[in-house]
């Protein structure tokens, strides 16, 4: 499983980059049908600056790594993140099955 946190103290903000998320997991999923993706939304200032000092502008955390601050993620940039963390997670991929 993937953890993605989405730092934003704006709603509109949050809710656009989760849109970007799901457009990029559903694309993923026709390589990958067992990707799961657990997304949190961070939206305090004290749970934000444990990732970055930026928080006017989202920022995105993926499996506890910053991958994106203060700005918002392109569907390709979140696909190629969502990559790495499989591999990173050891899981290996044959064809469209996941093989741990």
């Amino acid at each position: 499983m993937i953890t993605i946190k989405i730092l934003s103290y704006k709603s509109p903000q949050r809710y656009a980059v989760r849109q970007t998320l799901k457009v990029a997991q559903k694309e993923l999923q026709k390589t990958l049908p067992g990707l799961e993706i657990h997304v949190e939304e961070l939206k305090t200032l004290g749970e934000m600056e444990q990732y970055t000092p930026v928080v006017i502008l989202p920022s995105l955390v993926v499996n506890g790594k910053l991958v994106c601050v203060g700005r918002f993620p392109k569907k390709d940039e979140v696909i190629g993140w969502l990559r790495e963390a499989v591999k990173a997670n050891g899981t290996q991929i044959s064809g469209n099955i996941f093989k741990p």
